[in-house]
């Protein structure tokens, strides 16, 4: 879902009663994406149509345990980057031998930062005293999908849904 350099920000829409009515609901994204193109494909205006995602909930799928070897390792990773990057940034402004400058300097930097990130990463989970031991992905999952569409326009394209796929 790419947005379009002067397309109009998105507001949101009121059902059944504003100026936006739902046309279709499907219980998955990949559905209502469908439902689209096909309104696309039959030269219906989907400048004036939405997928809404309602019933949101957060999902937090656990991906495992955090000990303290994992804390100093998930520490020393991040800060190997970012010493490698200062190192390197740094390197480039030494003008006499600027490879060799940065080369070595993001070589101190790697190893600097990750003794660094290791040692932040030991305290900080230290510090949390076994209250989150574990590490997890956060997102909002919707449960269904709506379509809507300005209401002038609404039996026009729920006219061109009932025809796809011979009516759902």
């Amino acid at each position: 879902m790419a947005a379009q350099q002067g397309a109009p920000a998105p507001t949101t829409p009121q059902h059944e009663s504003g100026y936006r009515t739902t046309i279709a609901e499907y219980p998955a994204y990949g559905d209502a994406e469908r439902a689209v193109e096909y309104l696309t494909d039959h030269e219906f205006p989907v400048e004036r149509v939405a997928i809404v995602g309602t019933d949101v909930q957060l999902v937090e799928q656990i991906v495992g345990r955090v000990d303290y070897g994992g804390a100093a390792l998930r520490g020393a990773g991040s800060g190997a980057f970012t010493g490698v990057l200062i190192g390197w940034l740094f390197g480039l402004f030494n003008w006499v031998a600027p490879i060799v400058a940065s080369l070595t300097l993001a070589a101190y930097g790697l190893v600097i930062g990750a003794v660094l990130g290791a040692v932040f990463g030991l305290v900080a989970h230290a510090l949390q005293r076994g209250r989150r031991d574990f590490a997890s992905v956060r997102a909002m999952v919707p449960s269904r999908y709506q379509v809507v569409a300005d209401a002038d326009v609404a039996d026009r394209a729920r006219a061109l849904l009932a025809r796809m796929d011979g009516g759902r």
